[in-house]
């Protein structure tokens, strides 16, 4: 047997996004089929550095894959001209534990992210979807831009704001050459938000960006960035009239959107409406008109990297080219 070594340019080779969607919808189901094991994300914090290591394990016997993802997150990096997040996943045979494959899993951890918000955007936000918001445009707006164009092909017109006026007029730029859509650069969330169809926060916030005066009725948000302890995008009276959908109940009350809600007893578990694999895998529809607010809370599951990882590994072996890949 033969351990790859897959670097990121070859997952970017391997990757592409309607893929990623796939794998990663069925990654929900299964993980809503109760046919995965994963425990939840375990953190190592480096309090002198402002960083964080996250180790993610999980078994799908289903497809015979198992694994760990090794991710970092680090705000300061982009000071060094580094990524904020950086990722290593290891496969491992379940039968022997033999390594399969060392791959960089920075582009599976953004893609994967990315096309969880194009599932809940598939699932959650009302039909017709014509204007998006996009709060906050760093790397992972790019990947949910990708997958949400997918899911929702009839968008039509995107609406930007980041407190990086120029970081916003960059995504603005993107959006109009890569998807063809209108571009509005907006000064503030609530002017971003006004009349959209589908709310999507990709920022790193502890305190919270968009209030309940500024979701129009019948919005989708995409909660991305609150991904460790007192990280806060939305506001805590959004969270209460919004039906919310979470990835797994352990890892969102401890680090996810509705983390400070949890904490201040202001969300409990049955105020949540549904997983968002359950509603895959059971079709359940936590929203019941066009004028529901409803709001998927995303942490990242091991399952999505494993998934995706073994998707990547798949399609490389499947070359047979071993003069570059194997150790």
């Amino acid at each position: 047997m033969e351990t790859y070594l897959i670097n990121k340019s070859m997952v970017k080779q391997a990757l592409t996004m309607k893929d990623c969607l796939h794998v990663t919808e069925n990654a929900f189901k299964l993980y809503g089929l109760e046919q995965v094991q994963m425990p939840p994300k375990s953190y190592l914090y480096f309090e002198d550095y402002s960083g964080d290591l996250r180790c993610m394990p999980a078994y799908i016997s289903e497809i015979g894959a198992a694994g760990i993802k090794a991710v970092n997150v680090h705000p300061e990096n982009h000071s060094l001209n580094l990524p904020t997040v950086m990722a290593t996943i290891l496969l491992v045979d379940p039968k022997t534990g033999f390594p399969l494959a060392v791959m960089d899993g920075t582009h599976v951890t953004n893609m994967r992210t990315g096309a969880a918000g194009g599932v809940a955007v598939k699932y959650l936000a009302k039909e017709n979807c014509k204007v998006i918001t996009f709060i906050g445009t760093g790397m992972q707006a790019r990947t949910q831009i990708e997958a949400i164009s997918i899911a929702k092909p009839g968008l039509s017109h995107v609406k930007v704001y980041d407190i990086d006026q120029g970081a916003a007029e960059a995504f603005a730029e993107h959006c109009k050459e890569q998807y063809n859509l209108d571009t509005q650069v907006c000064k503030s969330v609530h002017e971003a938000c006004a009349d959209s169809d589908i709310i999507d926060c990709t920022t790193s916030s502890r305190k919270p960006l968009v209030t309940k005066a500024d979701v129009p009725p019948g919005a989708h948000i995409n909660a991305i960035g609150a991904d460790a302890i007192g990280k806060q995008e939305i506001d805590i009276e959004v969270l209460k009239i919004a039906k919310v959908v979470i990835d797994d109940w352990v890892q969102a009350s401890h680090s996810g959107e509705i983390n400070v809600a949890v904490s201040q007893n202001a969300l409990k578990r049955e105020d949540i409406s549904a997983e968002l694999g359950q509603v895959i895998a059971k079709g359940l529809k936590p929203r019941e008109s066009d004028s529901d607010i409803t709001l998927f809370d995303s942490t990242g599951l091991a399952v999505q990297d494993l998934m995706t990882a073994a998707h990547v590994y798949k399609l490389i072996t499947e070359k047979g080219d071993k003069s570059t890949l194997h150790a």
